[in-house]
C-alpha cells in the first residue's frame, strides 16, 4: 500500500545516508494507582501507571513489538532510548510472541494486562496482539499522558516486505496508530538463523535512533507525513550497512507451507483426547493459565502487579466421532523476479536499510478503477 511519488519531510530525506555519523550520546518508584471502586465487566482498565518519573517537559515514545515483551529487540530498543534521556518512554507489548497475528484484536474475550518493570520506562505486558496493545494504550487506560507524540514497534526479529507487510503483526500496530492519527515506526531487523548473532538486535536500534529522533523532531514541527507511517528493515550484520534507501513496498512474499503433523507422534495423548469430550478446551484454559503463571516467574527483575486476571475461552464440545487432523505452518522464501532496486527486498539484499512508506490512503489508482468499472460493465451486461 504505498503510496507511489510519496516525499518525506526535506530534512528527514537528507539525513538518511549520513544519519549513521550523526549516533552519539551513550546515557522508578512505581506508583500504582489503583481504584478500589468495584468496576462492571464493561469497564475499561483503570488507569495505574507510575506517574513519578514523568516529565511533562519530554514528549513521550509509546513503544511495542510483535515478538513479546521479553524478546531482546524491544530491550534494546528501550534501552536505547532512554539512555538518551530525551523521551518518557512507554511500554505496551504482548506477553508472548504475536507475529504473523497481523490486523487482529482480541474480541469476545478478556486480556491481561501486568505492570513490569523495565528500567527508565514505564511498562506493561498484555495477554493480546500488537494492535490490542496500541490500542489499549491509546485509549488512555493505561498511561498518564493523554497520546504519545510518536509510537515506535520494533526491532522485530526477520524482514518485512512487500506482501508480507499485510499478515506482520508488527506493521499493523504502526498502522493501528497510523489509523489513530498517531505518526508511527516499525523496524525489523534481517535475521538469518544460524546466522544472526542476539546482539545484532542492539546494533540495529542503535542504527536506527537517528531516524527516530528526527523522526520526533519533525512531528514536533509538524512536518512529518501525516497520510504515512514508515517501516524500516535493518539489513543482517547492521554495522556493516551501506546507508539508509528510500524504497518503494515490492510484491515480495513468503510462500505458507502447512505440515501434516501424524497423530501417532503421541498416540496416547490423541486416545485420551479423543475419549474426553471437552477436554481440549480445558486444557486449553490450563494453558493459558499456565502461561500467565510461567510469565511471572519470568524475570527475577521484573516486578509485575495484576491489573486484570479474568480469561474467557470459547465454548463449544468435541465430537469423539469425528477424526482430527493436525498441521504446522510454516514460511519458505520464494524466488523473487522483481528487479527494481527501489524495492523494498531488493535494497535490504544490497545491504541497505529499507525505509518504506506505508499508507492507509483509500485512493484507488486510476487504472485499477477502469478496469474495475470496465469489467463491472460487463459482467451486468452478460446477466442481461
Amino acid at each position: 500500500m504505498t503510496t507511489p511519488g510519496m516525499k518525506l519531510p526535506p530534512g528527514l530525506v537528507s539525513n538518511l545516508q549520513d544519519v549513521l555519523k550523526k549516533k552519539g550520546n551513550p546515557a522508578p518508584e512505581e506508583n500504582d494507582d489503583k481504584s478500589n471502586n468495584k468496576k462492571d465487566d464493561e469497564s475499561a482498565v483503570q488507569s495505574s501507571a507510575p506517574v513519578d518519573d514523568f516529565d511533562p517537559s519530554k514528549p513521550v515514545i509509546f513503544v511495542t513489538n510483535s515478538d513479546g515483551i521479553d524478546s531482546p529487540g524491544l530491550i534494546f530498543l528501550i534501552e536505547a532510548l532512554v539512555s538518551q534521556g530525551l523521551y518518557n518512554v512507554s511500554v505496551c507489548a504482548p506477553q508472548v510472541d504475536k507475529s504473523l497475528s497481523g490486523h487482529s484484536y482480541t474480541f469476545q474475550e478478556s486480556i491481561a494486562v501486568s505492570s513490569v518493570e523495565i528500567k527508565g520506562a514505564t511498562a506493561y505486558e498484555v495477554s493480546g496482539t500488537p494492535v490490542d496493545c496500541v490500542s489499549l494504550a491509546l485509549s488512555g487506560a493505561l498511561f498518564a499522558w493523554s497520546k504519545p507524540q510518536l509510537v515506535v514497534v520494533g526491532v522485530n526479529k526477520g524482514p518485512i516486505c512487500g506482501n508480507d507487510m499485510f499478515s506482520s503483526s508488527a506493521v499493523a500496530g504502526a498502522r493501528q496508530a497510523l489509523i489513530s492519527g498517531i505518526p508511527s515506526l516499525s523496524i525489523s531487523l534481517n535475521w538469518k538463523k544460524g546466522e544472526s548473532q542476539e546482539n545484532e538486535f542492539k546494533d540495529a536500534a542503535s542504527v536506527c535512533l537517528p531516524v527516530i529522533n528526527s523522526a520526533m523532531k519533525d512531528v514536533e514541527n509538524g512536518t512529518f507525513p501525516k497520510s504515512s507511517s514508515l517501516h524500516i528493515t535493518v539489513p543482517s550484520s547492521p554495522l556493516e550497512n551501506k546507508g539508509f534507501k528510500l524504497t518503494k513496498q515490492s510484491l515480495w512474499r513468503s510462500k505458507p507451507v502447512w505440515q501434516a503433523i501424524a497423530a501417532n507422534r503421541n498416540p496416547s495423548a490423541a486416545r485420551f483426547m479423543s475419549n474426553q469430550p471437552g477436554m481440549g478446551l480445558q486444557l486449553a484454559q490450563l494453558g493459558r493459565d499456565a502461561s500467565a503463571a510461567g510469565a511471572a516467574r519470568r524475570l527475577n527483575s521484573q516486578k509485575k502487579n495484576l491489573e486484570v486476571v479474568e480469561s474467557v475461552g470459547v465454548s463449544g464440545k468435541v465430537d469423539p466421532n469425528k477424526t482430527v487432523k493436525y498441521f504446522r505452518l510454516e514460511f519458505q522464501d520464494t524466488p523473487q523476479e522483481e528487479t527494481d532496486e527501489n524495492l523494498d527486498f531488493r535494497a535490504l539484499l544490497s545491504g541497505f536499510v529499507s525505509v518504506t512508506p506505508i499508507s492507509v490512503s483509500h485512493m484507488i489508482e486510476p487504472d485499477i478503477e477502469k478496469a474495475a468499472s470496465e469489467w463491472i460493465t460487463a459482467a451486468l451486461q452478460t446477466d442481461n
